[in-house]
């Protein structure tokens, strides 16, 4: 009888081990991958599903594009790491909490359809909350976060209390004493990290596909910090939904129609983390 027991015991364990890590059910995909980028079960692809608890990495060079059940997207730069701690649905695919810890390297935010409350993100030294929003953020070696904001508004949350970030190419610096004002970015940010790398999306060393971009010129280029913030996904806080960058017709960030950039001849129109208009996606 023991013998029989301690037999079904170790089957039992065996199948335990052999259970895929990721058997639930998926909270979002890649949607472009560069290089090496790897999940908690090994290496991503396009179309590659990720769940919750999955810690995402990338290589020295490796870029990583996700999209969310909820059509949140997330850009991870090279040689980061992030965390989806926690995805909640409602029966219509939107999120009642959809929470991410990065702990180290670049990233791009975007907001999808879900309530701005549901959204949270963490990082070594504080908390970011989000209104409608899209923003860079950067975590370094020893935790120091920096935020650079592109539309909407955003909160950060560290020691000493919170900040909040309204207009375009606002940005604050956080460190484990606390959080700074928010000033507006430009080239001298880089310098305050340490990391002329930091940004990779604002500086252009790191080409984002079309679904990434925001429009507009980088927010480290000093003509940048006079512009508005917009909502990129096409909807006023006060008015109808508007045609957004890439539809049919409708005017894209360098000026022309379709999407397309307007660079004639001097580089990306967009400047945004897309040098010369194009992205591996676009190809």
């Amino acid at each position: 009888m023991v013998s029989s027991v301690s037999r079904l015991y170790l089957a039992c364990v065996a199948l335990l081990v052999h259970v895929p890590a990721f058997a639930a059910e998926p909270v979002g995909k890649a949607i472009l991958i560069n290089t090496a980028v790897t999940g908690s079960a090994g290496s991503l692809a396009v179309s590659s599903p990720v769940h919750r608890d999955e810690r995402i990495r990338t290589s020295a060079t490796g870029l990583g594009e996700f999209v969310f059940r909820d059509g949140t997207k997330l850009a991870v730069g090279a040689g980061s790491a992030v965390v989806v701690d926690k995805f909640v649905f409602n029966d219509d695919d939107t999120a009642r909490a959809l929470s991410i810890r990065a702990t180290k390297g670049s990233f791009r935010w975007i907001s999808g359809g879900s309530r701005s409350s549901a959204y949270t993100i963490r990082t070594p030294v504080g908390t970011m909350g989000i209104r409608g929003t899209a923003f860079d953020f950067y975590v370094g070696p020893d935790g120091t976060t920096a935020v650079v904001l592109l539309s909407g508004r955003a909160t950060f949350c560290g020691r000493n209390g919170c900040q909040e970030l309204r207009r375009r190419c606002d940005a604050v610096v956080a460190t484990r004493a606390g959080v700074s004002a928010p000033r507006r970015a430009g080239p001298a940010l880089l310098d305050e990290l340490r990391n002329s790398r930091a940004l990779p999306f604002q500086t252009g060393e790191q080409r984002l596909s079309r679904r990434l971009r925001t429009g507009g010129r980088g927010c480290l280029s000093t003509a940048s910090l006079d512009a508005p913030s917009r909502d990129i996904r096409g909807v006023s806080p006060s008015g109808p939904a508007q045609q957004g960058p890439g539809a049919p017709g409708s005017p894209g960030p360098g000026g022309d129609k379709g999407g397309k950039r307007g660079n004639n001849g001097k580089g990306n129109g967009a400047n945004d983390g897309s040098p010369n208009g194009k992205s591996d996606a676009d190809r």
